[in-house]
């Protein structure tokens, strides 16, 4: 039961990244590509994003 609600809110956090970086203003290609990095690294790229690169993936992407 924990690993599920534990797997839910993996997904849910991945889907809610995915999301915002979906709406900033940059190339589709690259927003493409950081999407699938956070989804292929599960939990370490939810944490990196959500830790470090929230704030500073617009200025990343837009170079």
């Amino acid at each position: 039961m924990v690993g599920f609600i534990i797997w839910v809110v993996g997904l849910v956090l991945t889907i809610k990244a995915a999301l915002e970086i979906g709406r900033l203003y940059a190339p589709w290609e690259k927003k493409l590509l950081a999407i699938v990095l956070i989804l292929l690294t599960s939990w370490i790229g939810l944490f990196f994003y959500y830790f470090y690169a929230r704030d500073r993936i617009a200025g990343w992407l837009s170079e």
